[in-house]
C-alpha cells in the first residue's frame, strides 16, 4: 500500500523560504512521476508542481513559477519542494502523491501545513 509522509512545513513571513520533503513507500518510487499538491482553506486540492521519473522535467503551475523548485532523490524515495519568495496566498496544506493520482491507489498522507503570515 502506498504511503506518503510529508514534512517541513511551518509558519514563515512573506518573502521567506521553506523546504518540504516527502518520503514515499509501498510502491516502486522511481517508476512514477511525482507531484506536490496543496489545499487551501475552503478550496479543492490543486496541483502545484510535478516531476518526471528521472527528475529532469519539472512542471509548475503558473502561480508558483520562478519561486518553487521540485526535485527528487530516487535512492531515498523522496521528493522535495523548495519554496522561496513565499506569499500569503501560498498558505495551504501541502501533500505529495504520484502524478497522476491513482496508479498506486488514492490514499493521501497527512500533509504538512504551510502558513505565510507577518
Amino acid at each position: 500500500q502506498a504511503r506518503f509522509v510529508e514534512s517541513g512545513g511551518g509558519l514563515v513571513q512573506p518573502g521567506g523560504s521553506l523546504r518540504l520533503s516527502c518520503v514515499a513507500s509501498g510502491f516502486p518510487f522511481r517508476s512514477y512521476a511525482m507531484a506536490w499538491y496543496r489545499q487551501g482553506p475552503g478550496r479543492e486540492r490543486d496541483l502545484v508542481a510535478q516531476i518526471s521519473l528521472g527528475g529532469t522535467v519539472p512542471v509548475y503551475t503558473e502561480a508558483v513559477k520562478g519561486r518553487f523548485t521540485i526535485s527528487r532523490d530516487n535512492d531515498k524515495n523522496t521528493v522535495y519542494l523548495q519554496m522561496d519568495a513565499l506569499k500569503p496566498e501560498d498558505t495551504s496544506v501541502y501533500y505529495c502523491n504520484t502524478h497522476p493520482v491513482g496508479p498506486v491507489g488514492y490514499d493521501w498522507g497527512q500533509g504538512t501545513q504551510v502558513t505565510v503570515d507577518s
